[in-house]
Parts: structure tokens; sequence; C-alpha cells
């Protein structure tokens, strides 16, 4: 039976020992090889499991993940709008 780390990138937590145990000891370095957190989630349902399981195994989840910007480009003023919607 697999039980998923990253349910958008399908990472299952053997691969993610299996990484660490290979010397991926960083939470940036074990993103980069096992894919999780590049999902459409971006970390927010991995990321917390994933950093547990590294510190678990004595690797170094201290620093942040690098976050990477939106999948479908945005436009600035699309987003400046969101800022209308507390003023409705």
């Amino acid at each position: 039976m697999k039980t998923f780390a990253c349910r958008c990138e399908d990472v299952t937590l053997y691969e993610l020992d299996r990484a660490i145990a290979e010397g991926y000891r960083d939470i940036e370095s074990l993103k980069r090889y096992t894919g999780f957190g590049t999902g459409i989630c971006q970390g927010k349902w991995c990321l917390a499991l994933c950093a547990s399981r590294l510190a678990e195994k004595g690797g170094d989840a201290s620093q942040p993940m690098t976050p990477r910007p939106p999948f479908h480009p945005v436009r600035l003023a699309t987003l400046a709008a969101l800022t209308d919607l507390g003023k409705r």
C-alpha cells in the first residue's frame, strides 16, 4: 500500500525516505529531487508533512522552500483588483 506525502505530484513516503537516505537533507534539495510541493497546491498540503519527516530523519527543515510564481500568468491589474473585494 502506498502512502502519499504529496498527492499533487504522487510522491510517496517511501520515495521521500529514500531521497533523505540518499543525502537530500534539506527541504529545498528534497523538493527538487522528489518534486513534492511543485503541484497545484504549491506545498500547502504536503510541506508540513515532508518537513516533519525530514526533521525526524535528521535533516534540516528550518529553511523555507523557494516559492514559484503561479503556473498560469496573472495580470498585475487582476491582482490589484483583489484589494477591492473587501470594500464591497
